[in-house]
């Protein structure tokens, strides 16, 4: 068992990790918690094709590859699912935010202001996750995060 919690990771890299895949692992969850909400009723609002299948889908690939991430196994091929997760979730929600308008299919949600500095507001927590699973899939051997 010593062998299997064991890691050679720099705590740094340990507490990316967790946080990290803490967030999305938590995200996918209330995806099947609150559907209307968070899951395919939201992917349906802001025009995601697909939405009854795509919602529950991400919600999987959130949740498993966020426990990965957290666990430290198969973290590269985790963090490259949740970087084009959120890559696509910037795409769809912030950068319509972004230009004031609906983008590729995608619409706009109803905010105080739109414009770079708004954008940057709502992608916040977005731009930290694609820059925390970019740091896991950069810091992990094949297969594991040492």
């Amino acid at each position: 068992m010593r062998r299997l919690l064991a890691t050679h990771a720099p705590v740094s890299t340990v507490l990316i990790r967790i946080v990290v895949g803490g967030v999305f692992f938590t995200e996918g969850i209330q995806k099947f918690l609150y559907p209307s909400e968070l899951g395919a009723g939201r992917f349906a609002k802001i025009g995601i094709p697909s939405p009854e299948i795509l919602g529950p889908f991400v919600g999987g690939i959130e949740v498993i590859c966020g426990a990965l991430v957290v666990l430290g196994f198969l973290t590269r091929l985790a963090a490259l699912l949740l970087l084009i997760d959120i890559s696509i979730a910037i795409i769809s929600t912030k950068i319509p935010v972004l230009l004031g308008h609906g983008f590729w299919g995608f619409s706009l949600t109803k905010l105080p202001r739109y414009g770079l500095l708004s954008m940057i507001h709502e992608a916040r927590t977005d731009l930290a996750m694609w820059f925390g699973c970019f740091s896991c899939s950069l810091s992990a051997r094949a297969g594991c995060c040492q």
